[in-house]
């Protein structure tokens, strides 16, 4: 399998793990959101923002946009799930489509992300890597602070294998996806 396809098949399996965790907070009341909790970022609300902070930057980086210093320091964090979801979902799908035009050439492609004193580049197969690792790093301290709830923490790691199509029907059609046009080769 080419790189370029393996990196949309992990922007879709992002954004089912999101749908997912996203799911599962919502069956807890609003309060549990910003609730105290053992983590890096200390609360599921802290946590998932600084996902989202992080995603916007790294996003916007791809789609060569300016300004990223600023609009990460000017980042509002949202105080809600369902102020965040919806900000959230966007990223992931703004995402999908950059890696929907991502082929060999453009993993190659140097990425230019402003920093506070410099300008960092990385090609862009290696900034993708580095985003879906921290997307995961980061899901996964959300779904350990689930366990001291009473929602079930869900099931986030079954997306990239074809093989197991059977554990994702229901949220591949709540997307209207297909697993043909998500595994497709390239």
């Amino acid at each position: 399998m080419e790189l370029a396809s393996q990196l949309r098949i992990q922007a879709r399996a992002n954004r089912l793990a999101n749908r997912r965790l996203h799911a599962a907070i919502a069956t807890l009341p609003e309060a549990e959101f910003g609730a105290a909790r053992s983590g890096f970022f200390p609360s599921i609300g802290l946590t998932l923002n600084h996902i989202l902070a992080v995603d916007e930057y790294y996003v916007g980086a791809l789609h060569g946009s300016t300004g990223l210093v600023a609009a990460y320091r000017a980042f509002v964090p949202a105080d809600s799930l369902s102020r965040l979801a919806p900000r959230q979902t966007a990223s992931d799908e703004r995402l999908i489509a950059w890696c929907d035009r991502l082929d060999a050439a453009g993993c190659e492609r140097a990425v230019r992300m402003e920093r506070a004193d410099h300008v960092q580049t990385d090609l862009a197969a290696h900034v993708l890597a580095h985003l879906f690792m921290h997307q995961t790093h980061h899901r996964g301290q959300v779904h350990a602070m689930l366990s001291s709830t009473a929602a079930q923490p869900p099931q986030l790691d079954e997306f990239l294998m074809p093989s197991e199509a059977c554990l994702r029907v229901d949220d591949m059609a709540a997307l209207g996806w297909d697993e043909a046009a998500m595994f497709r080769s390239g």
